[in-house]
């Protein structure tokens, strides 16, 4: 009798603490990857949309910087209406992003000059419900900042991306600590497509999903984003041929695994 009296009050507990933390959009529509390795992983099928989500560049400097803007701008480019998009530095390469799928003529670019005022119109830009997508380059984010985010996007329904970035290897430090947004992303380049002809082939991002609220993280190595923002699964990984490679990878080795040269692994069967 006891329990059976006491789980109504557990249920308007659980309720309460729900719309303490926003919970009241927990029903929100997403923005799924469309591969279901990755989709899987996120707790509604996809990106929250109405919500804040952070995205960093791996240890790479500039070039994985780059693949976390591209990676940005895929998921923009899949969203509906105009991409607020807020920098302090005149470095965005604009046909780049086009090559993502993110069109020049749906970009409105923010030049804030420094960081408090990039947040500062970040947050204005969530609070627009007509924005499909509202972008910032920041190299901290505090609770209280993201907090405020995440709240402006859960009343306007628009996506909000934190890309960080640093101008220094020791400012990325504070990445990884606890924010209020809904997921992280850590994203690493890795050598393209190999192609059968001379060429360069797509490219290829290692994903790292360091964070997710009531998920769990994971890897995933994918093809980079196409001209409308996809991205897509390797062609070997998915037919098994690319899976000796992985494991070598994993393993620290350089060159593909085989049995001739690590005798102590067995020949794993397909």
């Amino acid at each position: 009798m006891r329990t059976s009296s006491a789980l109504p009050v557990l249920e308007a507990l659980r309720e309460r603490i729900q719309c303490l933390e926003g919970g009241a959009a927990r029903h929100r529509t997403v923005l799924p990857f469309g591969i279901n390795a990755i989709d899987q992983h996120l707790p509604e099928g996809g990106l929250a949309l109405g919500a804040l989500h952070e995205v960093a560049g791996g240890g790479n400097g500039a070039v994985d910087g780059a693949a976390a803007a591209l990676f940005t701008a895929g998921i923009a480019a899949r969203t509906r209406g105009q991409v607020l998009w807020c920098v302090a530095r005149q470095d965005l390469f604009a046909p780049a992003l086009a090559q993502a799928g993110l069109l020049p003529d749906r970009v409105i670019y923010v030049d804030a000059g420094d960081e408090p005022s990039v947040l500062t119109c970040f947050e204005e830009g969530l609070r627009h419900a007509a924005l499909g997508a509202v972008v910032a380059e920041v190299a901290s984010l505090t609770m209280t900042a993201s907090r405020r985010l995440q709240l402006a996007a859960e009343g306007s329904g628009a996506i909000g991306i934190a890309i960080r970035r640093w101008r220094r290897q020791t400012d990325a430090t504070g990445f990884g600590q606890p924010t209020a947004a809904v997921t992280g992303w850590c994203v690493s380049a890795l050598p393209s497509t190999p192609l059968p002809v001379p060429g360069v082939g797509r490219a290829r991002w290692q994903l790292k999903l360091i964070r997710c609220r009531a998920g769990e993280s994971a890897e995933f190595e994918v093809e980079a984003c196409d001209a409308k923002g996809r991205l897509a699964l390797p062609s070997d990984l998915v037919h098994g041929s690319g899976r000796k490679e992985m494991i070598s990878r994993l393993l620290g080795y350089d060159r593909p695994l085989s049995v001739r040269s690590y005798p102590r692994l067995r020949r794993p069967q397909f």
